[in-house]
């Protein structure tokens, strides 16, 4: 565990100031890690390579909690990787985010009084590049404020000259193996957007509505249908009812009146309807319901559309030119009018699709769209999980992964923007359809025209693990660098991006996985595990928390909350407690430095090592272990909370506390504390590196002298174990923390020095006298020494004379009356768990708990004793 950096480690050069001040550091340090090109990667290396590309944010985004959660842990990845010798490369880039560039251009627009149609289409787009050159990639900017080690000479975004190629590629790859089909189709269309948009881009919530039971036909045809969305009414071609419900068997076959209309209906029996909800009987509108689509197919209905793209009335005198609500409404008091209401419901909570962008109300509407028939690349995506060539971290996220890729529906992948990739799609003035790859000429000549429809942007980003490497060239970096490693995003994506990315990657790449994990992380909550929300004042811009705390503190309590999968709760003094650990590591190695500590010359053999040292060494590399193992299965809460015990609790608190007096006593003892210690601090601060790298940057490069922690090597566990000197250590600390406590008890100060007397003969602890008395603030007993509380500890006896310092009755009578709390409590803990009934009723882990009480009131009750039998007589 002696090796460094590249070059040969030298002495320190310069001393630490007093305090860390991250806004000092940090910005000038990333800087010369880019400058020196650090995260570049060499797709020419001998090293294995290590691939992550980074979930391409919105153009038009910043950075938030989430993005900060994600590339946290990102950015621990492909450090740690790079220190242990791999070509890491983490690839960055930018989404061009369809629907909401355009919609922030349009908003731009509306401000000077136009709309994109006083522009045209070309001087539009060409508008949108401007705002993307001027305005967009603000997050570019916060990602290197964070830390982000990605590679940015092969920065990408979803609109260049490159990944345009890829979309025109896979376009007519799959145009020509009859993948991509252009029909008319019930789609999510936007009213305000003016597109369609995607299954998954639909947000559902509770509205406040209305149920309107209505009467059709006359007489004996009558027949009672309920809906919500009235206005559709106008567009019914049929009624339907179950084909084994007695009721309407009669009707089946007969055409009966429409009200308000001159027309007159069907009634068709279908077994989609459910017999048992309502009336039996629904209202058909092929145009204006996916249910009522497929049942019109099946019955080869009419499909009437009677709304425009804005949601307005296009049919039926009165109420033409009504916005689809006010219709509603009009329409309802027209057939109460006519004596055609039978229930009215208000209100009526019911789900309702919003658009996800604008929170519109979404439309279904039938409309004429390109889609991507998903079958067979589903079913490969779903087959590279259960062959093991992806694997799924943690392995319970499986299920809602096979829960989706196992019942897609053909993706609907047409968009009425101007902002995206066009489809590549030429119809000609007969009729004809070309679709042209990026090595063809679009057809040219009078009629003809391009398709003027955009693609989803899910279709780009889709490709990203490739195209980004420069498919479909094969280049050098997608030799090198595909497939991916580890694709690192949150759970909720699971179905945006990542089975897209599966069957995109699969079916362009012959087979070839686009990743070989996918490590699916929670979402980042409230301090109370609630969402977070502008409107509820629960939002958190991280640069603020950044500019307060530095970018570790927020790095590493993103990190310690991390368990896979799971959401992670996160608030301000979390940070706080953070940016308490960042400093506690550079006081702490600032001690170190002003007491020798070096990594030069080689570590001591263990003979020559103090049992204090042996035990720190036996700790750091089962540490090393233990990190390792945690890594590798992405257990980044778990990591983070081992190495800050370990370097709070072991290194800072034990080990240098120690330590204080052999350095105190300097000689030879020292000189190899000083070596251990600076092998501890060395192994230790690239341990925490990953996480926290500007301030262990600041402080490794002072230790060692060494280039940079960033290219140093990742430690190895060397094998070095000390079991006995652990032991020993141990129990040292067993005699420090009781006394400590026993002291606390008694009201001393800490830093009150009491007379002792030391009885350490036949334990292991003889060679720490000096340590406990100077831990303990113990003095020479004295030649006027009356012991006035003895306490026996692990085999040794600490007598302390504290005549004068205490009140021996009351503490009798504080004692007396813990102890009686302590045996109520064991008392109760005992007779739960003697009642057969209790245990065979109550939970584990409520029992678990209950034996828990038990123990602890044991142990209290064995201490306080030894302090009643330390007291003097009142």
């Amino acid at each position: 565990m002696t090796e460094n950096a590249q070059q040969q480690p030298s002495a320190p050069d310069s001393e630490l100031p007093t305090q860390y001040a991250p806004a000092d550091v940090e910005g000038p340090l990333y800087e010369r890690w880019v400058e020196r090109g650090y995260f570049e990667a060499d797709a020419k290396s001998e090293k294995p390579p290590y691939t992550i590309v980074i979930p391409p944010p919105n153009v038009t985004g910043s950075l938030h909690l989430g993005h900060a959660f994600q590339h946290t842990l990102m950015d621990a990845l492909t450090r740690r990787k790079r220190m242990q010798g791999f070509e890491s490369l983490w690839l960055p880039g930018m989404d061009h985010a369809g629907i909401a560039t355009q919609n922030v251009v349009e908003r731009e627009l509306g401000k000077e009084g136009k709309s994109r149609h006083d522009l045209g289409r070309e001087a539009f787009v060409e508008r949108v590049w401007q705002w993307k050159d001027e305005y967009g990639g603000k997050i570019l900017g916060q990602m290197r404020r964070l830390g982000d080690g990605v590679d940015w000479t092969r920065e990408r975004f979803t609109m260049d000259e490159g990944l345009s190629q890829a979309v025109q590629t896979i376009f007519k790859r799959l145009y020509d193996d009859e993948l991509i089909y252009r029909a008319e189709r019930i789609i999510n269309w936007c009213p305000r957007c003016l597109t369609a948009i995607s299954d998954i881009e639909v947000e559902y919530q509770d509205d406040d509505g209305e149920l309107v039971s209505m009467k059709y036909g006359e007489g004996d045809d009558t027949i009672v249908v309920a809906t919500t969305r009235a206005e559709t009414m106008l567009g019914d071609t049929a009624v339907a009812v179950h084909p084994d419900d007695e009721r309407y068997k009669h009707l089946v076959g007969r055409r009966i009146k429409l009200p308000l209309t001159d027309r007159t209906i069907p009634v068709v029996a279908d077994t989609h309807v459910d017999p048992e909800f309502g009336t039996g009987a629904v209202k058909v509108t092929p145009a204006h319901d996916p249910n009522d689509f497929a049942i019109g197919q099946r019955h080869d209905l009419e499909s009437l559309t009677v709304m425009d793209e804005r949601g307005v009335i296009t049919v039926h005198g009165p109420f033409e030119g009504l916005d689809r609500f006010e219709a509603r409404s009009a329409i309802v008091a027209a057939l109460r009018a006519d004596g055609r209401i039978v229930a009215e419901k208000r209100p009526y909570v019911h789900s309702v699709g919003h658009c996800s962008r604008c929170k519109t109300t979404i439309e279904p509407r039938l409309s004429m769209q390109w889609w991507v028939k998903v079958a067979p690349l589903a079913k490969a995506a779903g087959d590279a999980v259960r062959d093991g060539r992806v694997k799924i971290h943690p392995q319970e996220m499986e299920k809602r992964y096979f829960d989706w890729v196992d019942n897609l529906h053909d993706w609907c992948i047409s968009r009425q923007l101007w902002w995206g990739h066009r489809i590549p799609v030429w119809y000609g003035p007969e009729g004809e359809v070309v679709c042209v790859g990026p090595d063809d000429e679009p057809p040219t000549g009078e009629g003809w025209t391009q398709d003027s429809d955009v693609l989803d942007t899910w279709f780009s980003s889709g490709l990203w693990p490739f195209s980004t490497l420069g498919w479909p060239e094969q280049t050098p970096d997608l030799k090198k660098f595909y497939p991916t490693d580890v694709l690192l995003t949150g759970h909720d994506i699971i179905f945006f991006w990542v089975a897209r990315m599966m069957m995109f990657g699969l079916y362009a790449m012959d087979g070839e996985v686009p990743f070989k994990t996918i490590a699916l992380t929670g979402l980042v909550r409230d301090q109370f595990g609630k969402k977070m929300s502008k409107s509820s004042g629960t939002a958190v811009d991280p640069l603020d928390w950044m500019n307060a705390y530095g970018s570790d503190a927020v790095r590493f309590t993103l990190a310690r909350g991390a368990n896979p999968g799971t959401d992670v709760p996160i608030g301000e003094d979390w940070v706080q407690a953070s940016r308490n650990f960042a400093n506690k590591i550079w006081n702490a190695t600032r001690f170190a430095l002003m007491n020798g500590a070096t990594i030069e010359g080689e570590l001591p053999p263990a003979e020559r090592l103090s049992a204090t040292d042996r035990w720190i060494l036996s700790r750091l590399n089962k540490t090393v272990s233990q990190v390792d193992a945690l890594y590798d299965d992405f257990q980044f809460a778990k990591l983070s909370d081992a190495l800050y015990h370990f370097a709070w609790d072991e290194v800072f608190d034990w080990y240098v506390e120690l330590s204080k007096t052999t350095f105190m006593a300097g000689g030879e003892p020292a000189k190899v504390s000083g070596r251990v210690l600076g092998e501890v601090l060395d192994v230790t601060l690239k341990l925490l590196h990953p996480i926290v790298p500007f301030v262990t940057e600041t402080l490794w490069t002072t230790l060692t002298g060494g280039e940079s922690i960033v290219v140093a090597d990742w430690p190895k566990d060397s094998g070095f174990r000390d079991e006995a000197a652990e032991r020993e250590i141990e129990t040292l600390q067993q005699v420090i923390t009781e006394v400590r406590r026993f002291r606390a008890d008694q009201g001393l100060q800490p830093g009150q020095r009491v007379p002792a007397r030391l009885t350490l003969t036949g334990t292991a602890l003889a060679p720490h006298e000096a340590a406990i008395r100077q831990l303990l603030r113990l003095q020479p007993e004295g030649d006027t020494f009356a012991a006035t509380a003895t306490l026996p500890v692990a085999g040794a006896t600490v007598a302390l004379d504290l005549s004068g310092t205490i009140d021996v009755a009351a503490e009798r009578k504080r004692l007396a009356k813990d102890l009686a709390a302590a045996e109520k409590e064991k008392a109760q803990a005992t007779a739960k768990l003697g009642n057969e009934a209790f245990l065979a009723k109550a939970p584990d882990n409520v029992i678990d708990k209950i034996r828990g009480r038990l123990t602890k009131a044991d142990e209290d009750i064995e201490r306080i004793k030894a302090q009643l039998d330390g007291l003097p007589e009142a």
